[in-house]
């Protein structure tokens, strides 16, 4: 569903937009997505809005096929892209989602946070994933459609226009901005 409105208390969630993961993802568009996010960060900073800035700083323990990330990343892997002023919430996650095994729920709470747009890397997981969760604890959510990317074309497809419109509304910056200023 196209985005119709967001609540007086709505935070913005940028999903793993830091120095590993942006390198990886230059064949996906991430130059337009972060300029696009810096733009909602402008938006969301003008009007004392929650900026949440998520990172992801290994993987989560379990079984799985993939080797681990771990010890083999640069050091600078996890650093922010868009660095957190004082005040924003930052959140630094070993799964998918920013809500498991996090802090997240209980900081956007104390806030009185209502509805959450999220953008980030990758669409089909972290992304994703926060979205879901996001849906579960209650929260409104609206994805900022031009503010995602993923390394895969088709999950990034899917993502868009079979999960996402379940889950909440989509929107472009623009038209997001857009809704901030019509809320009075």
């Amino acid at each position: 569903m196209t985005a119709t409105t967001l609540d007086r208390d709505t935070a913005l969630i940028l999903v793993d937009l830091q120095k590993g993961i942006t390198a990886i993802a230059a064949d996906a568009g991430i130059d337009q997505v972060l300029a696009n996010a810096e733009q909602l960060v402008a938006a969301f900073r003008e009007r004392e809005l929650p900026i949440v800035l998520v990172n992801v700083t290994g993987g989560a323990p379990g079984r799985t096929e993939r080797p681990a990330r771990g010890g083999d990343l640069p050091a600078d892997w996890a650093d922010l892209v868009l660095p957190a002023q004082p005040g924003d919430i930052t959140v630094s996650k070993r799964t998918w989602g920013a809500f498991h095994g996090t802090e997240l729920d209980q900081e956007l709470r104390r806030r009185g946070v209502t509805q959450v747009v999220i953008g980030g890397v990758a669409t089909s997981v972290g992304v994703e994933s926060t979205a879901r969760a996001a849906y579960e604890h209650g929260y409104h959510v609206t994805i900022a459609t031009d503010a995602v990317a993923d390394l895969d074309p088709v999950s990034h497809e899917h993502s868009l226009t079979r999960v996402f419109p379940k889950l909440g509304e989509t929107g472009g910056t623009a038209e997001l901005i857009a809704l901030l200023n019509d809320r009075g």
